[in-house]
This record gives C-alpha cells, structure tokens and sequence, in this order.
C-alpha cells in the first residue's frame, strides 16, 4: 500500500505526467520549470531564426545572388545554442528516448530504486560534462582580445563564446533538474507512493500516443 502524499490532492498538467503538489519539493520543481520553459521557448526562437534565415538564404541566392553574410558560420553557433537549450524541460517531460522495455514492467519500490540510479548515472555524467565545456568556454574567451574571443568561425570570424558559454550554462540547469528528480525518486523509493511529484510518471506507448492525440485535439479547438 502506497503512502498518501503529503499537501494538497496531487495535480497533473493536462500535457504533463509529472505531479504536483504543496510540498517544498513540487515547489522547487514549478521554479526550475518556470526558468527550463524559458530556455526551451529561446531555443524555439533560435529554430523560427534559424528557418527564417534559411529561406533568406536560399531566395536571395537565387533571387538577387545575395546569399546571407556568413550563413554556415551563423548556423554553426544556432545549432550549438538550440540543441542544449531545450534539455532541463525535456529531461523534466521524460521526453528523452530511452530503452525502457525492461522498466515499463517495474512497479512500486522496484521501478524508483531503477528510475534514481538512472537519475544518478545521468547526473554523474552531466557534471564532467559541465566541466568539460566550461574549459571550452574559457579557452576561447580573453578580455583583452578583440570581442573578447580568442576562438572564431573560419569564415566571419564570428566569435563563438557566446554558444560555448551557453552549454555548461544549459548542462548546469539539467543537474539541477536531474538533482530534483534524484530527490523526488528517492522521496518515492523511501514512502512507496505510487505517483511521486517532480517526477514524470512512466507511460506505455498507448498512453503516450492518446495523450499526444489530446494535446493536438486541444489545440485545434483552441
């Protein structure tokens, strides 16, 4: 029998299996949501940017052969950007893919003591790799160098800090995510409940496809 959670009736949005509730952890949750949701929606921008600069491209070679200034160069930094922005509210979602034949059939104290070592192995992994690029970032950032960079793209020189920066500040914001899961796994693994908060609940592909269907009937009406 699964311990009642403490605070008020658990919540789920209605595009999120994660649960929430009055205790401190679902709080701290909500707040590294708000800051994850930001980050996400940037990344977004710098996709619409990266699209938009794309057809740019493409018609002004064509059209008035005036290919954007620096194109490859601008795309090589866009890329580097989006591709981490996103990974703290992915990782809070579930929305990576994984291998979880085997712990789909888990129930109870079982599946938590596999979800936070799992949690663990990532958190793990993420700090050396905070380590690593953030001695990435320093080595292409000087004050006394011209915009501040002594590492730049080949063709425009444009200065790569900026993206190298972003990646152990957007690694930084996934630790912490995962160091909240580690914390709601490991909440759940002591008590036995059955639905934890600041956890995204596991789901069969049923589940997921019904819930996506959902989603986008909600947004058609909408």
């Amino acid at each position: 029998m699964s311990t009642p959670q403490t605070g008020a009736e658990l919540v789920a949005a209605s595009s999120s299996t994660v649960m929430t509730d009055t205790s401190r952890l679902s709080r701290i949750d909500r707040v590294a949501l708000a800051v994850e949701a930001h980050f996400n929606l940037a990344g977004g921008v710098v996709i619409l940017l990266l699209v938009l600069m794309a057809v740019a491209n493409v018609l002004g070679r064509k059209i008035l052969n005036m290919p954007v200034y620096g194109y490859v160069d601008w795309t090589e930094q866009f890329l580097a950007i989006f591709a981490f922005l996103g990974l703290a509210y992915c990782q809070r979602e579930g929305g990576h893919i994984r291998m979880d034949i085997l712990v789909m059939r888990l129930r109870g104290r079982v599946l938590w003591a596999f979800e936070w070592l799992s949690a663990l192995f990532m958190f793990l992994v993420t700090l050396g790799l905070i380590h690593g690029s953030w001695h990435h970032f320093l080595r292409s950032f000087d004050w006394g160098s011209p915009f501040w960079s002594t590492d730049s793209s080949i063709d425009i020189g444009l200065p790569t800090w900026p993206a190298k920066l972003l990646v152990p500040l957007a690694l930084t914001l996934l630790a912490v995510r995962l160091a909240i899961q580690l914390w709601g796994y490991g909440r759940a693994l002591r008590t036995g409940a059955s639905s934890p908060v600041a956890v995204p609940l596991p789901e069969d592909a049923a589940s997921v496809a019904s819930r996506e269907a959902e989603t986008v009937s909600v947004a058609r009406d909408d």
